[in-house]
């Protein structure tokens, strides 16, 4: 899958879900950003989306800090 949703929190990163789409991947990141649970919980530092390409490292298309 060329798109992953990434949080980011105190004990690392981890893959929340990978899309076929930028849409799909989009819409994943924004509930994400809009959730009470991750603004609230204080463990979860941020959230990301990245595009991965098997021929390159993974390239950052957005970001967003609950911090």
């Amino acid at each position: 899958m060329p798109f992953q949703v990434l949080t980011h929190d105190a004990w690392g990163v981890v893959k929340v879900g990978e899309f076929s789409s930028v849409e799909e991947a989009r819409s994943a990141f924004g509930s994400i950003c809009q959730d009470p649970w991750y603004r609230s919980d204080g463990t979860v530092k941020g959230v990301e989306l990245v595009q991965c390409d098997s021929a390159q490292a993974p390239l950052r298309l957005d970001w967003f800090s609950f911090v």
